[in-house]
């Protein structure tokens, strides 16, 4: 999809769509729309579809209009916002994706939608334009023999007349990079595990830096032989039941300028297909298990935007693939492996692998350098249970690292929920034989698998991301495709950006 600014009057624009958000001013008694722009042809030629009650504003009802009264485009497309006081940068973003789905099976491939008036800065208006506009255009049927191309090809975003050019252009790019690397990491998860092996996956990452030709990041890929000359032993436990290899990604972005600290650790789960080892899973859904590497995916779309977006700060990216199967060789319910850090861990439940890998990829974090971690997972259906498929579970061991988070998460829109790490839930994961199990049972399941988690980050401060009920859309959304998300690519960008404006 191209992406274009245009600083016009809506009305002389010439285009297929013009589309429009319109808002709900929340009188009651009566139809209290309005479109979001001063622009006055475009509100009049919404006029008399506000009057005869068609459009009222409510979330992300679209009305098309054809020949719209007073306008060079050949359609109006309105979309509700919802209720004026709580339109946000949040509702943007669905409202524009909304937008480019609602059209796609129409035929129509080009597209110009205006930024609302009276937004809270026009620069953040058109980011989230764009973002919404790039995650609506994705869609998963790769695979289908009679695939169709009806991607938009141009969407072009019509700022007000006023607005500072480079300013929006600087935003619109960024938003771009943001998106498609958004994209980048769906593309990644829906592939099924047969093409997307953990040895696919180090080359997908490989590739990914080689292709944006940043001489700021390297990527260097370790194999199972040095895996185990590290001592990863949790990792390797989960690997060593596959005829498939594992591979230790490891991206670098050391941008010049960088100060030698901080230094960020993003580390991601990716376990291309998990059955759940000996202790295996049910036949129904487990199809779906070829995104339990969602969250190392979303790490090698993170490195993507950082890399070109270019802060002045370094960024280790770690993801530990490989995949968990029951074989003669897999590990069983009963055994005790040693992590990299020298712990010992008693194996209650194989299908509890994430938090094995993870453990060693924090650990070789800090080994690296990393002043500051935070790591993805599709980790535990517990999170699902908690929270649903709406938030994702957000546990932190400090504070201060997790407020940074929180605006970064008010900047990319991005929902998540703060679960509590306290100390009494140690006490379910003390193992009688070894330092810890490595699953506490049923209750707080998503807590202790964090608390296991914190056991290989010490003092470091550390954000662990439980993403297991948002990185997959279990159902089509008007802005969205059913399938993989790109949860949290937007938040680690917002996150490690934050690092270099020091707020």
């Amino acid at each position: 999809m191209q992406t274009l600014l245009k600083i016009s009057n809506p009305a002389e624009i010439e285009t297929e769509c013009l589309a429009v958000i319109a808002l709900d001013n929340g009188e009651k008694d009566k139809n209290s729309a309005r479109v979001a722009t001063e622009e006055k042809a475009v509100a009049d030629a919404v006029a008399d579809l506000i009057s005869s009650g068609e459009v009222t504003g409510k979330t992300l009802e679209t009305v098309l209009l054809h020949a719209p009264r007073g306008l060079k485009a050949k359609r109006l497309l309105i979309i509700g916002g919802g209720k004026a006081k709580n339109f946000s940068a949040y509702e943007l973003r669905k409202a524009a994706g909304t937008a480019v789905r609602f059209l796609k099976p129409r035929g129509l491939r080009k597209l110009a939608f205006l930024s609302p008036s009276g937004f809270d800065g026009a620069g953040n208006a058109v980011r989230a334009i764009v973002e919404g506009a790039l995650v609506g255009d994705f869609d998963p049927d790769t695979y289908k023999s009679d695939r169709k191309d009806q991607s938009v090809h141009e969407f072009t975003v019509v700022a007000p007349a006023n607005g500072n050019q480079q300013e929006l252009d600087r935003a619109l790019q960024e938003a771009r990079v943001v998106g498609e690397s958004q994209n980048f990491t769906r593309e990644l998860v829906n592939e099924p595990s047969n093409r997307m092996t953990p040895t696919i996956l180090a080359t997908r990452a490989r590739q990914m830096c080689e292709e944006i030709k940043s001489p700021h990041l390297k990527c260097e890929i370790l194999d199972g032989d040095a895996i185990r000359q590290l001592k990863m032993g949790a990792f390797w436990s989960v690997a060593q039941g596959s005829d498939e290899p594992p591979a230790l990604i490891v991206m670098r972005y050391s941008p010049p300028g960088a100060p030698e600290k901080p230094v960020l650790g993003l580390v991601g789960k990716g376990v291309t297909f998990d059955t759940g080892g000996i202790s295996i899973k049910p036949a129904d859904g487990m199809e779906k298990m070829k995104y339990d590497m969602a969250g190392g995916a979303a790490m090698i779309g993170a490195m993507r935007a950082i890399a070109l977006l270019q802060p002045k700060i370094k960024v280790i990216g770690i993801v530990c693939a490989t995949e968990n199967m029951p074989s003669g060789k897999a590990q069983k319910p009963g055994d005790v492996q040693i992590a990299m850090s020298g712990k010992s861990i008693e194996i209650i439940n194989t299908d509890a692998e994430g938090r094995l890998v993870l453990a060693d990829g924090l650990y070789y974090a800090r080994q690296l350098g990393c002043t500051h971690l935070i790591d993805a997972a599709t980790l535990t259906g517990a999170c699902v249970v908690a929270l649903g498929m709406v938030n994702a579970g957000v546990f932190a061991n400090n504070d201060d690292i997790y407020e940074r988070f929180s605006k970064a998460l008010q900047r990319s829109g991005e929902k998540m929920w703060r679960l509590p790490l306290d100390g009494e839930y140690q006490e379910l994961i003390r193992s009688g034989i070894a330092d810890i199990v490595n699953s506490g049972g049923r209750w707080g399941g998503a807590v202790t698998a964090a608390m296991f988690l914190k056991e290989f980050v010490d003092e470091t401060p550390w954000i662990h991301l439980d993403i297991a009920g948002v990185a997959w859309m279990e159902e089509n959304k008007s802005w969205i495709a059913k399938g993989p998300s790109g949860v949290p690519v937007r938040s680690l960008v917002e996150f490690v950006r934050s690092f270099e404006n020091k707020n």
